[in-house]
């Protein structure tokens, strides 16, 4: 079977990151219970799941730490061999955020043979291949099975300079807030889903997708830029409120200052809203604000393979806004964080 006008996004009832449980819903799995282990009794551990970080770190040696991280999902790009791409991408994206760097990864497959043939598969792991031979590293095995539906990551093994580890949680008082790619992406995938992304918009949520994090290894050897996580599923808010949750602060932002794909509102206007937006608002709503209809759709707006989120002191902005404008980069400032106050962190909007 020849993989031209195939249109995986309709094997699959969700959509890449969007797939993504709820973050709610997540902290009820996660959570350790009295009579189970615990990973509090491995000293060797440096990060583990309790800061909802995008990395686990172990002691590798005095200096350094290694880095692991899973993350698979199914379609949201209809090309196999872009799918591929993204979701390799995506994946890697967790080392990058912690400022580490990628040494290896294995794949993680699962589909339906009786529906899309092997030679389909195939393109989708070459994506993901080229995506790591790009950057530096193997993609070196794996592990697949028959699933109903097509599912395709990686489990990414890094190391980092434990001097240069970032974490999620690490964010300071008066840190400004800086993210590097737009968002829209699962309101862009949505409208062309639904055929309504208007032809000039077309592929860009794709070339957003499959560019790589790696700034995020630079940014950790910056003295001044104290926390680093990546743009996922859970959205912007989301991953803001888990980066304000680690370091008890909140959050104040300004929604005109961060920057978007083209065309939200209209694609808004016409209902093309991912499922998980409203889920993740659900689960984040006592963090938030009053939210106008369009600032939810975007602030929410789960993002796959999304930019980086920023926390660095006001001292070290410059050298911060330098280095991402050397690398093509969104620098604008979009917040600060400030002392949480009543033991609930929460996102406030900057007073207009």
């Amino acid at each position: 079977m020849n993989s031209e006008g195939i249109s995986l996004t309709q094997y699959s009832h969700g959509a890449g990151c969007g797939c993504k449980i709820a973050p709610d819903v997540l902290s009820r799995i996660l959570a350790e219970t009295d009579s189970g282990a615990s990973n509090a009794t491995f000293p060797s551990l440096l990060v583990g799941h309790q800061s909802r970080d995008d990395a686990a770190a172990v002691v590798l040696d005095d200096d350094r730490a290694v880095l692991s991280t899973t993350d698979f999902f199914m379609p949201i790009v209809d090309d196999p061999y872009d799918f591929g791409r993204i979701a390799a991408t995506n994946a890697i994206s967790d080392i990058y955020a912690m400022g580490g760097t990628p040494q290896l990864a294995v794949a993680i497959l699962g589909w339906p043979i009786d529906k899309l043939a092997p030679e389909i598969a195939n393109r989708v792991v070459q994506g993901g291949r080229d995506v790591c031979a790009q950057l530096g590293f193997p993609l070196a095995g794996g592990h697949s099975i028959d699933a109903p539906e097509p599912i395709f990551g990686l489990a990414v093994t890094g190391t980092v300079e434990r001097a240069h580890l970032k974490q999620n949680s690490d964010a300071c008082p008066d840190d400004l807030l800086i993210l590097t790619k737009p968002l829209g992406i699962g309101i862009h995938t949505t409208a062309e889903k639904q055929g309504k992304l208007q032809a000039a918009h077309q592929g860009l949520a794709t070339t957003l997708m499959c560019q790589p994090n790696q700034v995020g290894a630079l940014l950790a050897k910056l003295d001044g830029v104290n926390a680093l996580t990546d743009v996922t599923g859970f959205g912007f808010a989301g991953h803001l409120i888990e980066m304000c949750r680690g370091g008890s602060l909140s959050a104040i932002i300004d929604p005109a200052a961060i920057p978007e794909l083209p065309g939200l509102g209209d694609y808004i206007t016409q209902g093309c809203v991912p499922g998980g937006t409203q889920r993740n608002f659900d689960a984040l709503r006592d963090g938030l604000p009053t939210l106008a209809s369009r600032e939810l759709a975007v602030l929410c707006d789960p993002q796959t393979s999304g930019g980086l989120l920023i926390a660095v002191s006001p001292s070290a902005v410059e050298d911060v806004q330098r280095l991402l404008t050397e690398q093509e980069l969104p620098s604008t400032i979009v917040g600060s964080f400030i002392p949480d106050e009543n033991g609930e962190s929460a996102i406030h909007l900057q007073a207009r």
